[in-house]
């Protein structure tokens, strides 16, 4: 059986649907950080691993249709990209690649972002937290402990004590 566009365009829509799905994690991880909601960041970090299991696994399938697709259609190129694909389909499977390819596109842009303010606010969080660790831990001249600076001790071995 020879592999159609449709094929293609089923799996780019399945890793929109899960990249789509993964920026709504995204999003409550924003929100986790925001409330500082460990308990809440773990299970979704967890989500999200699993997440992108599935994504990894749905990529390789892609691919193989990809390259199965390209060998039927006398590509010279096993792997070729969505542009050359476009390039070589015409009309109505091409509209509707093209569709799929934005709205994938878009996802991922958006999914982008929100990573990056993820990150930042992830980032702000440890600044404060080592703010704050900061201002707990005395530092080494504070510190009453010891003997004052200056003073010098002498040392004598277990021979040179009086008896």
């Amino acid at each position: 059986m020879a592999v159609n566009i449709d094929s293609i365009i089923d799996q780019m829509e399945r890793l929109r649907q899960l990249h789509d799905s993964l920026l709504a994690l995204s999003s409550k991880k924003t929100e986790a950080l925001k409330s500082n909601d460990t308990e809440a960041l773990q299970g979704i970090l967890a989500q999200e691993r699993k997440h992108v299991q599935a994504i990894n696994g749905l990529e390789k399938k892609r691919m193989a249709v990809v390259a199965e697709w390209a060998v039927a259609s006398g590509f010279m190129n096993e792997a070729p990209t969505v542009s050359e694909i476009l390039a070589a389909v015409e009309g109505v499977e091409r509209e509707r690649l093209q569709e799929a390819y934005d709205s994938f596109i878009i996802v991922l842009a958006d999914l982008k972002q929100q990573e990056v303010l993820n990150a930042e606010l992830t980032k702000q969080s440890l600044q404060f937290i080592n703010v704050s660790l900061d201002l707990l831990q005395p530092s080494l001249n504070q510190m009453n402990y010891g003997k004052p600076a200056g003073t010098v001790e002498q040392k004598r071995s277990v021979f040179d004590s009086k008896a």
